[in-house]
């Protein structure tokens, strides 16, 4: 029997933030340009989730310019049985969130900035070491 190896920071980060918000089902965590960081999924392809949410927050960041409304903070998806919900983390991250119809957006806004800024500090600690 092969022991499984502890789980990242970064992946307890995400795996609290789905705990703390009901109706969240997955999470990717990537860089800027599209590239897999870490994943808290298992039924989406997370490299094609990471890729997409850099798109996804490319044109959202652009739409946010020419409407002169200030900075992105997130976009967000209302599909036909769920959401998608993408954010910075820093400069150099993003945040993609999938939740069901039932994910329960009030929460979501109010533990997400902390759980952005422990990201952006793990991120940042990884890198200096």
């Amino acid at each position: 029997m092969s022991e499984q190896p502890p789980p990242s920071p970064l992946t307890e980060i995400l795996t609290s933030l789905r705990d703390r918000v009901m109706g969240i089902s997955q999470s990717v965590l990537s860089t800027a340009d599209g590239l897999l960081v870490v994943h808290d999924s298992d039924s989406v392809h997370p490299e094609s989730v990471a890729a997409l949410a850099a798109a996804t927050l490319g044109v959202g960041r652009r739409m946010a310019d020419q409407a002169g409304v200030g900075a992105l903070r997130e976009v967000v998806a209302r599909c036909g049985s769920g959401h998608v919900i993408v954010m910075a983390v820093g400069d150099r991250a993003l945040l993609t969130v999938m939740g069901d119809d039932g994910l329960d957006i009030p929460a979501f806004q109010r533990e997400s900035p902390a759980t952005v800024e422990q990201l952006t500090r793990a991120l940042a600690a990884d890198v200096a070491h």
